[in-house]
């Protein structure tokens, strides 16, 4: 019945921002499927783990004294920080300021909410553009979301000018890095150093960060960070009829995967920052000769000069959608926008893959041509 899955080891998984999870990871997540974090008294020292990964992870995103969870993904995380966002709000404050490039989760969490998006049109860098959020400031705005890592392209808006904007006017700026958070703390350091985004940044609230896309934690592994323990118990709920006895819930779902935080940790451990270096230095590695490739294809040109593994292709002559339809035909998986063809250099992509990707793409291009 599975037959006709696509498997991310084929190599013609391109468009996904999601990978095969590391053999270890789902080893680990295999042998302990029966954690539940909904009942965490039962399982206590699962509980202690998840603590110790929510302190990795943070000290990875530069303050290990946060709060937070392992959640199902990153759609979770940021309902999540705007729940808390608009708890924590003194007023009948009901505006959520968000780059045109927000991911629709942000939809969902104002609808869930009732609350209203403002959306702020992008730069020509493809980044929110930072006066037109000054504007947009009401009396009714609670909070602000800034992206490192778009998912059109992999942009990283001017997070430290929002943190200086939230802070100016006291509003909650969470930061949706669901995929950048687990590539810009292992780029190489110039390039880490002009792409600040974390708590190291005073202004920032909470984050977003999903250990099951370059993370290569098994699905589901989302994360939802706090600057501090006061901000995520704006959304706490107790229970008091659980079989592990009292406790507080800080997430949406009730029943939790425990194994998902094992997993994440074990993953930790196992890899170090050393290990995340590699393979974002592969992968990069593997970007640039994606892009060099697709600059000698004539028709074709990135959208714009990669920040991290995530390429956009556009064509000023040809029609996207047709070649899309004619690459996705010769079952490459490769995601689609309105003006380019999005690729996403995972950890499951080899270099021949991307040989071969290129090769087709020039052969389709010089046919669609004719």
């Amino acid at each position: 019945m599975l037959g006709e899955d696509l498997a991310y080891e084929s190599g013609r998984i391109l468009g996904s921002m999601c990978t095969k999870p590391h053999r270890f990871a789902a080893h680990v997540y295999g042998k302990y499927i029966e954690k539940n974090l909904g009942d965490p008294g039962l399982f206590p020292a699962t509980q202690q783990i998840e603590r110790e990964t929510i302190q990795m992870l943070g000290t990875l995103l530069g303050k290990s004294d946060v709060a937070g969870h392992i959640v199902t993904g990153g759609t979770e995380a940021n309902i999540l920080a705007i729940w808390a966002a608009r708890n924590l709000s003194k007023t009948k404050q009901d505006e959520i300021i968000v780059p045109a490039s927000a991911h629709h989760s942000f939809d969902k969490a104002a609808d869930l909410l009732g609350c209203k998006l403002v959306r702020i049109d992008l730069n020509d860098n493809f980044q929110v553009d930072i006066s037109a959020i000054r504007e947009a400031i009401s009396p009714r705005t609670f909070a602000i979301v800034g992206i490192a890592g778009t998912t059109e392209l992999g942009i990283v808006d001017p997070i430290t000018e929002l943190a200086e904007i939230a802070e100016q006017h006291n509003i909650h700026l969470h930061v949706d890095a669901a995929f950048g958070g687990f590539v810009i703390p292992f780029l190489e350091k110039a390039e880490k150093e002009k792409l600040e985004f974390d708590f190291r940044l005073s202004g920032v609230s909470s984050i977003t960060m999903d250990p099951h896309k370059m993370g290569m934690c098994p699905i589901p592994a989302g994360g939802i960070f706090f600057r501090s323990e006061g901000m995520a118990s704006a959304i706490s709920t107790n229970f008091t009829y659980l079989c592990g006895g009292e406790t507080t819930h800080q997430t949406i779902v009730g029943t939790r995967s425990g194994a998902a935080s094992l997993a994440t940790w074990a993953m930790l451990k196992h890899q170090g920052r050393s290990g995340y270096q590699k393979i974002v230095k592969r992968c990069m590695e593997l970007t640039y000769q994606l892009v060099a490739g697709i600059e000698e294809i004539k028709g074709l040109e990135v959208v714009i000069p990669p920040t991290m593994n995530v390429v956009g292709i556009k064509s000023d002559i040809l029609d996207i959608d047709v070649l899309a339809q004619k690459v996705r035909e010769m079952k490459w998986a490769v995601a689609l926008f309105p003006k380019h063809i999005r690729v996403v250099v995972m950890p499951h992509v080899k270099a021949p893959h991307i040989h071969g990707f290129l090769e087709d793409l020039r052969h389709i291009t010089e046919t669609i041509r004719r």
